[in-house]
């Protein structure tokens, strides 16, 4: 399949293009183009558009002191991006969505794949309705859909915990936290079997870990022999929980705690000067 892939050097992207490539794929990563313009996508068979414009490191809150600049890159330019998908003759298109569109449910609620969005922040908002407008075009010929991934992490760089495991290291207990994580090779191979389902079509969870930074850290230390007071446990009590019936109903089998205490030696590997 010829597959043309948005944000390929990004935290996502990065995974995807890795395991796309691996499993026979010819991936264009579209030199050139960024969210606004209109890219040259005859020829291929499909797109994932995982590219985004936010601050650094930040997801929600990403708008920074420009908000209208946000929309327009993030929303307007992703519209404009599955126009021409649709109108160049690409069949499928997936978009890497988040589990922010969820933010506003209950605390301690379980969230299906099915369950419509409620989102606080514009970044959440920005998403959920990138979603719905891709929904809406998918008709015979033009396959569509989102996955909505929680927090990614893996070795490489970017480093989603750079800052969190660097202050542990210099001394720093961080506060309490307990969040839901996937690892981006989990999720690369979320998004091939979605693109390789007949039937896709609609919203999939993609979510793996509940990991509590006691046990991350607990981790770091006892592989760097740090001696850094651990936070306390959280409570995973509040924490929404998403549900990946339909990702598990095509195979999908994510690595668990396992593979972040394979990997985890790597990702300390990428935080040394």
């Amino acid at each position: 399949m010829r597959i043309a892939l948005t944000g390929a050097s990004g935290l996502v992207g990065r995974w995807i293009h890795r395991a796309a490539v691996q499993a026979g794929h010819q991936v264009t990563t579209l030199p050139g183009w960024r969210l606004g313009g209109v890219p040259g996508l005859t020829g291929c068979d499909a797109l994932i558009h995982a590219a985004f414009q936010h601050a650094p490191g930040r997801y929600r809150g990403g708008e920074g002191a420009d908000p209208e600049g946000f929309i327009r890159a993030n929303l307007d330019g992703s519209l404009m991006l599955f126009r021409a998908a649709r109108d160049q003759g690409v069949g499928r298109v997936i978009f890497l969505s988040s589990r922010a569109v969820h933010d506003g449910h209950p605390e301690g609620m379980a969230l299906p794949d099915e369950l419509s969005p409620l989102p606080t922040s514009l970044y959440g908002r920005v998403k959920a309705d990138a979603e719905a407008a891709l929904a809406a075009m998918s008709g015979p010929g033009f396959l569509t859909a989102s996955l909505r991934p929680t927090g990614v992490y893996g070795p490489g760089l970017p480093q989603k915990w750079a800052g969190l495991i660097g202050d542990f290291l210099h001394g720093i207990t961080p506060a309490p936290r307990v969040a839901t994580e996937l690892h981006g090779a989990d999720l690369a191979q979320a998004v091939l079997l979605v693109l390789a389902d007949p039937a896709m079509a609609g919203s999939y969870n993609a979510s793996d870990l509940v990991l509590d930074r006691s046990d991350l850290l607990a981790e770091v230390a006892r592989l760097t022999d740090c001696a850094t007071p651990l936070p306390a446990p959280a409570d995973a009590g509040a924490l929404r929980r998403p549900l990946c019936a339909r990702l598990q109903a095509l195979g999908w089998r994510p690595g668990g705690m396992a593979r972040l205490r394979r990997d985890l030696p790597e990702i300390l590997g990428d935080l040394q000067p």
